[in-house]
């Protein structure tokens, strides 16, 4: 880990503290922040560290499977027999789908050995917590905008979305 300290605006009066810097560092460190910033009179001091995201992104989606398929899409889940909800891209329509708020990578479980946060046919209430989207490190949680029952599932456990592709639907 890279950790750089800046100390700005300080004072002939106001002694420099390196063991303030070292203790910002550390507390950076422990609680996976990026920056952190501490000013006291004229004496302001920033820690801040260089994260290295690596970010790869497709130059083009490669087209839906046609809708009469036979095989449904490796990525797509559906609950009921309805052929229209089988493909993601029809369910955009769909007044119960939950689109992705950003671009990253999707899980959904909180942990590889935990199981997943809600099921075809699980009851969910407002608020409750559907997924995880990773995006820069960040894993921002994806919670129901509706109570309702999930009836179909377009993302698997590490997949890449993009912003407003199809997650989920709840009725």
């Amino acid at each position: 880990m890279s950790v750089r300290g800046k100390v700005a605006g300080m004072a002939k009066a106001s002694p420099f503290d390196p063991d303030l810097v070292r203790e910002l560092a550390t507390l950076i460190a422990e609680t996976d922040l990026t920056e952190i910033e501490v000013e006291k009179g004229d004496l302001r001091i920033r820690v801040a560290r260089t994260v290295t995201a690596s970010v790869t992104v497709p130059l083009a989606a490669p087209p839906p499977a046609p809708l009469a398929s036979a095989a449904p899409l490796p990525s797509t889940i559906a609950a009921s027999p309805a052929p229209e909800m089988a493909n993601a891209k029809s369910a955009a329509s769909h007044p119960g789908m939950v689109p992705s708020p950003m671009v990253g990578t999707v899980y959904r479980k909180p942990s590889p050995e935990a199981k997943n946060f809600v099921e075809i046919g699980s009851r969910v209430e407002v608020g409750d917590k559907l997924l995880l989207v990773e995006a820069m490190k960040t894993f921002n949680e994806i919670v129901a905008p509706r109570a309702g029952t999930v009836t179909a599932i377009f993302v698997e456990d590490g997949q890449p979305v993009e912003y407003g592709e199809p997650l989920l639907i709840i009725e």
